[in-house]
C-alpha cells in the first residue's frame, strides 16, 4: 500500500475546530450543487469516524439555508459488501422521507445493496457522495471549484465523449486499453429527485459494452499498489486474465466468480488533490482516470442493475488519451483546461491561470469560489 491508500477514515487526521472556517466554501458549493431549499430535510450520514469539523461544516451550511438538518453515524460499511447486514434497514426508512442526502461514508453506495443506485433512483432525495472524501482536505481543495466552471468543463467533456465511438487509454506503464460503444451518465446542473453524484464534483463517467486490451495495474481498491507488475486483459469487456504474483491472487480472491468492466470515468476537476488524498477523491482530478471492475453474475455474465459486490476501482494518475484519434489528455494534461471559452468563463472568478493550474499542491484561494 502506497502513502495515498488508506483503508478508512481511521486512517485520516482530524482537522483543528477552527478549520471549520476554511471549510464553509466547499461546504457552500455542496449546497449549491444540491439545491438545498429552506425547509427541506437534509440527512447527513456519517460513519462513527467521519471527521465531526466536517460534519459540523455542512450541517451549518444547510442550517444557514434554514433546512432541516439531521444526522445520523453508522458503523463503517464494508468493501464489497462483505458485511451483509449494513447498513440497518433503518437508514432505508429515514432515507425515503428525505429530500437531500449527504452521504459521508467510506464504501458506501456503490458496495450496498440498500444504498445502491438503484434504490437511490426510487426515492426522492437529491443524494450526493462524499465517498472517502468527507476530509476537511477535499472541502478545502476541490470542493472550492467554482460550480458553474466544473459545469461548463463537464458539459464539454460530456459533448466530445457522446459524439465519439472509441476511447483510448493508455500509460507509461504499459496499460493500452480502448473502449467502444459506451454511454454517458449526461451532464447535468444541479442534482434532482431521485439522482446520486460524487463530490467533489470531478468528471465525466462513461458505461461501456465494448472493451479490449490490458491494464497494468498502478493502484487499485483490491490491492493498493501493488510491489510486482500485476496486469488484467479485457475482451469484449469481460477480464479474461489476471497476471502476477500476490495482487493477482488477491483481486482473483475478491471475485471468484470474474470481473467484468462496470465503468470508467475521466477526471476534469483542476483543484482536486493528486498527491495526498484517497483513491476516490484523487480519481476526480483533471487528466485523471480510473475504472471500476464489478463481478459477473452466477451465470458468469455483466449485469449493471444491482451491485456486483467486488466492485474494485483502478486509478491511473498520469494516462493519455484520445477521443476518435484526437488528443483529451496528454500524460495526466487535460487539453480542456486550456480551451478559449473555458478560461474566459474562468476569468470571471480570477485569474484564469489560478483557476485552472492543476498543480495538486496549489490551493484555490477561497475568494476565487465565487462570483
Amino acid at each position: 500500500m502506497n502513502g495515498t491508500t488508506c483503508f478508512s477514515y481511521l486512517d485520516i487526521p482530524m482537522a483543528a475546530p477552527l478549520s471549520i472556517t476554511e471549510l464553509m466554501p466547499g461546504a457552500y458549493n455542496v449546497m449549491e450543487y444540491t439545491a438545498v431549499a429552506a425547509g427541506e430535510q437534509v440527512l447527513i450520514l456519517t460513519e462513527n469516524s467521519v471527521d465531526p469539523v466536517v460534519v459540523q461544516a455542512l450541517a451549518a451550511a444547510a442550517a444557514y439555508r434554514n433546512a432541516e438538518v439531521h444526522v445520523l453515524a453508522v458503523p463503517p460499511f464494508s468493501a464489497g459488501g462483505w458485511d451483509s447486514e449494513r447498513p440497518s434497514p433503518m437508514l432505508s426508512a429515514i432515507h425515503a422521507e428525505a429530500d437531500v442526502v449527504l452521504s459521508c461514508t467510506w464504501w458506501g453506495e456503490v458496495h450496498s445493496d440498500r444504498l445502491f443506485f438503484d434504490e437511490v433512483a426510487k426515492r426522492k432525495a437529491r443524494f450526493l457522495s462524499l465517498h472517502q472524501t468527507a476530509t476537511a482536505s477535499a472541502l478545502a481543495t476541490g470542493a472550492r471549484f467554482p460550480l458553474e466552471l466544473y459545469f461548463a468543463l463537464e458539459a464539454k467533456a460530456t459533448a466530445q465523449l457522446a459524439a465519439a465511438s472509441e476511447i483510448r487509454v493508455t500509460t507509461a506503464a504499459g496499460t493500452d486499453v480502448t473502449f467502444r460503444d459506451f454511454a454517458t451518465s449526461g451532464h447535468h446542473a444541479p442534482l434532482m429527485a431521485g439522482m446520486w453524484r460524487p463530490f467533489p464534483y470531478g468528471g465525466v463517467n462513461f458505461y461501456p459494452n465494448r472493451t479490449d486490451g490490458l491494464l497494468v495495474i498502478e493502484e487499485s481498491t483490491v490491492t493498493g499498489t501493488p510491489a510486482e507488475p500485476t496486469t488484467i486483459e479485457l475482451t469484449n469487456n469481460v477480464v479474461t486474465a489476471i497476471e502476477g504474483a500476490t495482487a493477482a491472487t488477491e483481486l482473483r480472491h475478491y471475485s471468484p466468480r470474474g470481473y467484468y468492466l462496470r465503468h470508467a470515468l475521466i477526471g476534469l476537476n483542476p483543484k482536486v488533490r493528486s498527491s495526498g488524498g484517497t483513491q476516490f477523491e484523487r480519481e476526480k482530478h483533471a487528466g485523471a482516470f480510473y475504472l471500476g471492475l464489478d463481478a459477473l453474475t452466477e451465470e458468469g455474465k455483466p449485469d449493471r442493475s444491482g451491485p456486483g459486490h467486488a466492485h474494485c476501482d483502478c486509478q491511473f494518475d498520469k494516462p493519455t488519451i484520445t477521443i476518435d484519434g484526437t488528443p483529451f489528455i496528454e500524460d495526466g494534461r487535460l487539453r480542456l483546461l486550456e480551451d478559449p471559452e473555458i478560461r474566459e468563463l474562468a476569468a470571471s472568478f480570477g485569474p484564469a491561470d489560478v483557476l485552472l493550474d492543476s498543480n495538486p499542491r496549489m490551493v484555490l484561494p477561497a475568494r476565487y469560489t465565487r462570483y
